[in-house]
């Protein structure tokens, strides 16, 4: 029998722990710096046999205590959680495969009330449906893509741009599979995992991984090429009038380098273009 998804996100799950990380001893020589099955099953109080059972496909009902158990003994966020309880089938999918494509138009008037934060709304897919005019500046008037994932992994530049360009890879990869898992047949999810999976080595070895994370308070450093460097906090709200879609806001710490920066790119847009 093939392996199942939860199969395949337990066995990539329990290779991130080490025995060091749930007070286990090391011994023997290990394949992987993670944990044994043995081990997995020992920390959720569940036999082996039945262990191995989940990891190769051949159990795929287990209970909510069981999936409780295996998310604490594999050190899983509130996130990561809630991602094994849907690969479970213990948590409803998302109502409709697809997100809105038309963001509300009192969330565009407030965006636009912003000058001085850069603000996105983006879907499940990564998809930027809606920003306002710094950040179009910010992203460069997204002359690569208008889908995130492409940035950070299509672009060349991104790696100048992202000044932490691998921990954004990584958080990134993880927000999407967390999207991903909501709503599994979502067609422009999977359009885009294609799309990623052939086109960057990097992203595939993310995506291996099987890390699930949302995004949530957070420090950015870019580097603009019309401004130079920017540390900006990013709060990201889910958007409950159009499920699947989520409110991206960014500002600078007031009277800091970064807040002058980022008033100089707000004027350079509200510049207009020399002919």
């Amino acid at each position: 029998m093939a392996r199942s998804d939860l199969g395949a996100h337990l066995s990539a799950r329990r290779a991130q722990v080490t025995p060091a990380e749930v007070d286990l001893p090391s011994y023997g020589p290990r394949r992987v710096p993670g944990l044994r099955r043995e081990e997995v099953a020992l920390l959720a109080g569940v036999s082996v046999d039945y262990y191995v059972r989940l990891e190769q496909g051949r159990e795929r009902t287990p209970s909510a205590q069981v999936v409780d158990a295996l998310a604490v003994a594999l050190r899983l966020d509130e996130d990561g959680r809630a991602h094994l309880f849907r690969l479970a089938g213990l948590s409803p999918r998302a109502r409709s495969a697809g997100v809105p494509d038309r963001v509300d138009p009192s969330l565009l008037a407030l965006m636009d009330a912003w000058p001085g934060n850069p603000a996105i709304v983006y879907n499940r897919a990564y998809d930027v449906l809606a920003s306002n005019t710094l950040a179009d500046a910010l992203f460069h008037d997204w002359t690569h893509s208008r889908n995130l994932m492409h940035v950070v992994f299509t672009d060349p530049a991104a790696r100048t741009f992202y000044a932490d360009w691998h921990e954004v890879a990584r958080n990134s990869v993880a927000g999407f599979r967390l999207g991903h898992g909501k709503a599994p047949d979502d067609p422009r999810v999977r359009r885009v995992l294609a799309q990623l999976l052939d086109q960057s080595a990097e992203f595939a070895e993310l995506w291996r991984r099987q890390d699930a994370r949302g995004k949530a308070l957070a420090h950015k450093r870019f580097d603009h090429h019309a401004v130079g460097p920017l540390t900006l906090t990013m709060q990201t709200f889910d958007v409950r009038s159009a499920p699947g879609q989520e409110l991206v806001v960014y500002h600078a710490e007031p009277a800091s380098p970064s807040s002058e920066a980022l008033a100089l790119l707000g004027t350079l847009a509200a510049t207009p273009a020399t002919p």
